[in-house]
């Protein structure tokens, strides 16, 4: 019935768009880039559906019928027939740590998407074959075995000897465990070492599985950061990547903004970062509060442009043990004080937050730190967010809604839905609690929490939405939301919490020209093709940033 009143809806907003005047088509200077004959899904205010676009200097001037921008192709215009694909604003992801990952995105071997353990097992066999003996195949997280549909099973050490007997190899699952071969055993001296998160049989032997806890130990060598030509080559193969997966903007950690704003100078950044800015990171102790509060005042916001730019502060403003893999938080007596002294600070010097927030105890603990603060000041006007928001309750929802607040999600079911379900039981199945969200009315956005803890590509995410299943196909949350929903969630809504709502989010006049192709259409395909959606063509501010044609 849902889907049915979702068709008639879209059916009545596209009559009533093809018919409505078009502002841009009134002028007379030629586009830059035409599309026509599409399926042109702006997610504007009334979802509806047009045939073409036009573009000039970045931004979109016309959405509408073919004839609507017919007045608008000169003889300088790149004209593009879409021959009746669909189009959709360009994919925005509200947190992820993409700087900080293209440092080694050379290096690391990514299993993002991969839902075959046979598939998984002959990539690294051919990582291991193209970087000749003794160098590492490794992955820093953003997946987990549960994602393999033929056999879930952690990795042993033996069957990661047989696909790599001549390199180290290893193998981060977010934060649960790492699986290591003989040969990373070897080179990082696991045996002589007497750490309690190194597994061991009866013998005494490492079984190749080391705990959450050794994770930086065994990593810390792998992630320095590598000299400044890798480092640029790394970023920029990084940015193709994401733009080949349909993704034109984030948000999160910005950790060489000086790189990526030269990119930008010189026309070669394919995607806008909306970044954090805080005090080292935010308070990591009692003693650290005061000084994190002194700094604020020297904090600079919204002084970037559409491309680069300091929008909010997080993850954290005091550090909270806050972990999904643990069954209950441990409290640390005055820790929601403290938290709540730093972010009454951020309130008075006006800034915005987004904040790490998962466990239901943690919610409620600066949920009411926000409440004090609410009193006296106008936190409305901030869009402070939570994000993550695993336990988040309907109670929460509605307080968090009447305080003028927004949330983030970052699904990182989609690969360790497996392990939350482990751990927390049948609560996992609405961790996050997605149309409770949803139909709180509250405004939410979508994003991934890459790369670690989470996968990148954002349909993955969508069909996540849609089927409440994780890569590998099985169902971990019971409360799916229509697919229109998941779309608003993963472009318009994070436009917004980025307080960009007048730039990006939508296809429609006056918005920058953010727009990807797919290979099908979005909205009419079966729910579980959404995962297979591939874009053939990313547009960014109106430049051809990837083109499957052109190779």
């Amino acid at each position: 019935m849902r889907e049915t009143r979702s068709r008639l809806r879209r059916t009545i907003a596209s009559l009533v768009f093809a018919g409505s005047a078009v502002a841009g088509s009134l002028c007379a200077q030629p586009a830059d880039l035409v599309l026509t004959s599409g399926k042109i899904i702006t997610v504007d205010n009334t979802f509806s559906i047009a045939e073409a676009v036009a573009v000039r200097d970045e931004r979109i001037v016309a959405v509408g019928r073919n004839q609507d921008v017919a007045g608008l192709i000169g003889p300088n215009t790149q004209q593009i027939n879409l021959g009746g694909k669909a189009v959709v604003p360009g994919m925005i992801d509200n947190h992820a740590h993409f700087m900080e990952e293209g440092a080694y995105w050379l290096h690391e071997h990514r299993l993002d998407g991969v839902d075959s353990r046979a598939q998984a097992l002959e990539m690294m066999s051919a990582r291991a074959e193209a970087l000749g003996p003794g160098g590492w195949v490794f992955t820093l997280g953003g997946w987990s075995p549960d994602q393999f549909a033929d056999d879930d099973s952690p990795f042993t050490r033996e069957e990661l000897d047989r696909v790599a007997p001549n390199n180290p190899v290893l193998l981060q699952f977010t934060r649960c465990c790492t699986f290591v071969n003989s040969r990373a055993i070897e080179e990082l001296g696991l045996e002589a070492m007497d750490e309690p998160w190194i597994e061991r049989d009866q013998r005494g032997r490492a079984t190749g599985v080391i705990d959450a806890a050794g994770a930086n130990r065994l990593t810390r060598h792998l992630v320095q950061v590598p000299p400044e030509d890798e480092l640029e080559a790394g970023g920029m193969a990084m940015i193709r990547d994401l733009n080949m997966a349909g993704l034109t903007a984030s948000g999160g950690s910005c950790d060489f903004p000086e790189m990526y704003r030269r990119w930008q100078e010189e026309g070669r950044l394919g995607m806008r970062f909306f970044c954090f800015l805080t005090v080292n990171g935010g308070a990591r102790s009692p003693e650290d509060v005061d000084r994190v509060i002194a700094g604020m005042g020297g904090l600079k916001y919204f002084q970037g442009d559409e491309w680069i730019d300091y929008v909010n502060w997080g993850e954290r403003v005091y550090n909270l043990n806050d972990n999904m893999t643990d069954l209950v938080p441990t409290q640390v007596p005055g820790q929601f004080e403290n938290w709540g002294r730093v972010a009454r600070a951020a309130a008075a010097h006006h800034i915005p937050l987004m904040i790490h927030t998962t466990l239901e105890p943690t919610v409620e603990g600066q949920l009411r730190q926000v409440e004090a603060i609410a009193r006296d000041y106008p936190i409305k006007t901030m869009r402070w967010t939570f994000m993550h928001m695993e336990q988040v309750t309907a109670n929460q929802l509605e307080r968090m809604k009447r305080l003028g607040m927004y949330v983030g999600v970052q699904p990182r079911a989609t690969v360790m839905g497996g392990i939350y379900l482990r751990i927390h039981g049948d609560r996992a199945y609405h961790m996050p609690a997605l149309k409770t969200i949803q139909d709180s009315g509250i405004v939410w956005g979508l994003g991934t929490d890459a790369f670690e803890v989470n996968q990148y590509r954002p349909f993955t995410t969508l069909w996540w939405a849609v089927t409440g299943k994780m890569v590998g196909g099985k169902v971990v949350n019971h409360e799916p939301i229509s697919r229109e929903d998941a779309l608003i969630a993963h472009t318009r809504s994070n436009a917004y919490l980025f307080f960009r709502e007048s730039d990006l989010g939508s296809i429609a006049p006056g918005k920058l020209a953010d727009m990807v192709v797919i290979d099908r259409d979005y909205l009419t395909i079966p729910a579980d093709e959404i995962k297979d959606v591939t874009p053939l063509m990313t547009i960014v501010g109106g430049h051809i940033v990837y083109d499957a044609d052109a190779g």
